[in-house]
């Protein structure tokens, strides 16, 4: 056989290869497609038997402390405050971090708040920098705010840890806002179930939603087409990707945006990990390992209603900047737990769902990119005919498709959080759009990060910011 033949053997297996590669993780998402539908639909009929109100004043309520990190948080840090003090629960606190910020997000605290210094003692149980001053304020006792000096994200969020008074934490971004009922749901897990050590809510985009005084007053979607793409682009992660993996026992990240941790649990695994960028998944990794290594029964869920309206990139350089970020954070916290692949110790974790982030979501967005741009070569080089390439292309739209559609008519077939005609049919639009152009726009972002993956692993990632009330049907 000669040298040609050779070649042209695998650079035809390496076709077929690709092929087979998009048709199974197509494959694989359409079956958490369907399980996020029956999960979907067990969790609206428990619905039907649970009235959260009755839990306001339930002796068994578990007090939480709300931890909010913030890094030149300016724009939107006293709307988000303003939020949080408004939610329908009994006993909570808010414990803003200004993890050493640039601008003036300490300044406007103090003065929409009122805040006093407070030397107020606690607990160094876990390591973080330097906390500076501690505030009260005197407008409501419930709201602390910490002024430590820069560590990032994960430091700020460990240093609120060790001042929370209370057993239950929940972690929410300070460009987000959280719906009245948010706490009260999200709680319930743990009132419900005692092995429950993390609960994560679903994030929704705000963008275009009409939030006055921090308060949510109507959803809406926003005309901007980036914007619009990430709604969906959102819908189809939460309710297929995080529902889909709940269901079968394996959710393995919990949106930093949004998620309620047992606090013992979270100071016995050492809390956030430090100079760690994607702080989120690492945490919940490692929760699933203790829990292993101890051999506790525990649970990890993800709940579709508690939800969170967040702010996305609004520019397609943060776009990138973001997107890098979170495949840098997955790269990192796969690598810090490659000892826990295929050791059955670790049960599903181990066994089933970090291979399948290693494969499918670490090295997938490699093959994907290879894909796009070997077979369209190979097919002018007369290696493969005009059929297969279309059958390349048709099954990774086609599928795409099925998914973003298939999320957009769970959301429409139990919360109908979009209501309006117009907006249902500009989702749906997007919802096919997106699998042209934006979602391979996405795999370069981190095909990139993959490349450039020992930069920038534990900063903030900052991003321009917007008022809530500037983003209102914008």
């Amino acid at each position: 056989m000669d040298l040609h033949s050779v070649l042209y053997r695998i650079v035809l297996g390496v076709n077929y290869f690709s092929l087979f590669y998009v048709i199974t993780v197509s494959t694989i998402y359409l079956i958490q497609l369907i399980s996020a539908s029956f999960g979907l639909r067990k969790y609206v009929r428990s619905l039907r038997y649970i009235d959260y109100r009755r839990f306001l004043d339930s002796e068994h309520m578990v007090p939480i402390s709300l931890l909010v990190p913030a890094y030149n948080e300016s724009a939107t840090i006293v709307d988000s405050v303003k939020n949080l003090l408004s939610l329908d629960f009994p006993e909570y606190e808010v414990i803003v971090i200004n993890d050493g910020s640039k601008d003036d997000t300490l300044q406007l605290l103090i003065d929409a708040f009122s805040l006093i210094p407070f030397p107020q003692p606690y607990k160094k149980a876990l390591p973080t920098e330097d906390i500076l001053e501690i505030y009260r304020s005197g407008k409501d006792i419930r709201l602390i705010v910490l002024n430590k000096k820069n560590g990032g994200k994960a430091d700020a969020l460990n240093a609120g840890v060790n001042v929370s008074s209370y057993p239950v934490v929940v972690t929410i971004d300070a460009d987000s806002i959280l719906e009245k009922s948010s706490l009260i749901k999200i709680i319930y897990s743990f009132v419900s179930d005692p092995t429950c050590i993390a609960v994560g809510g679903i994030v929704r985009i705000g963008s275009g939603c009409e939030i006055v005084d921090g308060q949510l007053k109507e959803v809406g979607l926003s005309k901007k087409p980036i914007i619009a793409l990430q709604t969906t682009e959102y819908l189809r992660a939460f309710l297929t990707g995080r529902l889909g993996f709940d269901v079968m026992g394996m959710l393995l990240i919990i949106s930093g945006a949004f998620g309620a941790f047992q606090k013992a649990a979270l100071i016995e695994v050492g809390g956030y990990t430090r100079h760690c960028v994607g702080e989120d998944m690492e945490l919940v990794i490692k929760l699933h390992r203790l829990m292993h290594q101890k051999k506790r029964k525990y649970s990890v869920r993800f709940l579709p209603d508690p939800i969170c309206w967040t702010q996305p990139p609004e520019r397609l350089s943060d776009l990138r900047k973001q997107r890098k970020r979170w495949h840098i954070g997955l790269i990192d916290s796969l690598l810090k737990h490659k000892d826990m692949l295929f050791r059955p110790k670790y049960g599903r974790i181990g066994m089933v769902c970090l291979p399948y982030y290693w494969i499918f979501e670490l090295i997938g967005p490699v093959i994907e990119t290879f894909g796009y741009v070997f077979i369209p070569i190979s097919w002018l080089l007369g290696v493969v005919n005009v059929w297969f390439m279309v059958s390349f292309f048709l099954v990774a739209v086609l599928y795409g498709t099925i998914l973003s559609v298939g999320a957009l008519l769970l959301e429409e077939n139990t919360f109908r959080k979009y209501p309006d005609l117009e907006q249902l049919l500009r989702l749906f639009f997007f919802s096919f759009i997106d699998n042209f152009g934006y979602r391979q726009l996405n795999t370069v972002y981190k095909v990139e990060a993959m490349f450039g993956f020992q930069k920038n692993r534990s900063r903030w990632g900052e991003l321009k910011r917007k008022g809530f009330s500037q983003n209102a049907r914008k």
